[in-house]
């Protein structure tokens, strides 16, 4: 039969034939994530409960099994990518809300979890989950703790792992481990959550996490601010989070964004207007409009050419929906693309923006940026043609300067993406030697056959 038949043979003992497979078409389907891509695992279980898990890490522990855990393959750095082969881990099937204490402010999550299905399900009951990927729509919530993910609400109400109070998880070896609490305050001992949390998968597999919420707002208002210079609107985001208020949104297009949405506006953006501003306000409706009034002043102050303001949800849904439509658009441009979520701090924003628009002009490819402007947090796309070798070139060549200008600005090279198999060689440049050390010793203490998502972050 062989090794990997007898692994396969007992891995339907543990989660049943209908839910392992080792036919070629399906362990293509989870071969890649969304880079693109593609190494094929040997096979694939749907594991249903967390004592199935620990059964499969049991045994790949004694039969020295990679292991790789994956949700719905969303991620944009390789971090579920079976790079050495070995078995895919879907959790897909793990997906119920728990519970939602609407007395203490929590939910408790099953990894599969859709978080658009958490956000629904929790506003139903006047709460609020503030994290807010691009992706809620297709996104695990296990995805979401493994990558730390974050989103536009992130200015105001900050990342997943400011909402994750504990979770339940289970060592490559077997074990499982309950961390964190349930409870507003807890330090009883070295913080095992957040260090799980935006380990990519590498230290264990969680299977329930239990999440802190807020009181739904009452009142959320959304606005579209023009400019006629990607420059005045980089110095408006700064501007705003200094002199007004706090958005719970700022986001921002620059014009060859606008262009590709051009068909997913309500309104036509004349051909003076190079940059996009999306702000948005939550909390109690007579704030809300102060504070949009604040907001609206200072734009027109900073040279804005006009401040449009969402009357109906659909309108304000409109614009975010012309926002979320962006990255599969970026495809008209180019074949290919390099997608980077380079973070800068808030007043070097401008400078950012310069950088990028000279990195555009020296490589002579499209670099294309947008992103949560109020964090700092800047998507930047470099489009290409892989098949074109002087483009490969010229790209490659045009991320390590991106990379360089971020950190001489003092940013990191990811805000939320994680760092998977795409940019672990720049890390060395981030956080040194010492550092990426002290990250393998945690990982041999978490992980010391190295069988759990291995090839990550670092060698």
């Amino acid at each position: 039969m062989g090794r990997l038949g007898s692994i396969f043979r007992e891995l339907q003992t543990i989660s049943g034939k209908p839910y392992v497979t080792k036919e070629k078409e399906e362990l293509l389907c989870y071969s890649y994530d969304a880079t693109g891509i593609s190494h094929l695992p040997d096979m694939v279980v749907f594991p249903g409960s967390e004592i199935e898990i620990s059964k499969i890490l049991q045994m790949a522990s004694k039969e020295k099994l990679i292991v790789v855990p994956r949700g719905t393959g969303s991620g944009m750095t390789g971090g579920s990518v079976p790079v050495k082969g070995g078995l895919i881990m879907v959790l897909t099937r793990m997906n119920k809300i728990i519970d939602i204490d609407e007395e203490n402010f929590t939910v408790r999550v099953q990894p599969g979890v859709i978080v658009s299905d958490i956000h629904k399900a929790v506003e139903e009951k006047g709460l609020f989950y503030p994290p807010d990927p691009s992706s809620s729509s297709i996104c695990t919530i296990g995805g979401n703790v493994g990558e730390c993910a974050g989103g536009p609400r992130a200015v105001k109400y900050g990342v997943t792992r400011d909402y994750v109070l504990g979770l339940r998880a289970v060592l490559p070896s077997g074990k499982v481990i309950q961390t964190g609490v349930s409870t507003a305050k807890g330090v009883a001992g070295y913080d095992l959550t957040r260090l799980i949390v935006g380990s990519e998968g590498t230290l264990a597999v969680v299977t329930e996490i239990t999440l802190k919420l807020l009181p739904k707002p009452e009142a959320v208002k959304t606005m579209a601010v023009l400019f006629d210079s990607m420059a005045k609107a980089a110095r408006t985001v700064s501007g705003i989070m200094k002199n007004t208020v706090v958005p719970r949104c700022v986001e921002y297009l620059d014009e060859a964004c606008l262009h590709l949405i051009r068909d997913h506006l309500k309104f036509d953006p004349a051909k003076n207007i190079k940059a996009l501003l999306i702000i948005e306000l939550d909390g109690a409706i007579d704030t809300v409009e102060k504070d949009a009034e604040r907001i609206k002043a200072f734009c027109f102050a900073s040279d804005a050419l006009d401040v449009m303001t969402a009357k109906t949800p659909a309108e304000a849904q409109s614009l975010w929906e012309a926002r979320k439509a962006l990255s599969p658009v970026l495809y008209k441009l180019a074949p290919h693309k390099i997608n980077e979520d380079i973070v800068v701090p808030i007043n070097k924003i401008p400078d950012m923006v310069e950088a990028t628009q000279r990195i555009q002009r020296t490589s002579g490819l499209k670099v294309v940026s947008f992103g949560h402007a109020g964090d700092g947090n800047i998507h930047c796309n470099i489009m290409y043609d892989k098949s074109n070798g002087d483009e490969r070139y010229r790209a490659e060549k045009a991320l390590k300067e991106l990379f360089r200008e971020t950190l001489r600005l003092g940013g990191t090279i990811t805000g939320e993406h994680g760092v998977g198999i795409t940019k672990k060689r720049f890390l060395p440049d981030e956080i040194g030697e010492t550092q990426i050390e002290l990250m393998r010793g945690i990982k041999t203490v978490f992980d010391p056959l190295n069988i759990l998502n291995p090839y990550k972050i670092f060698e």
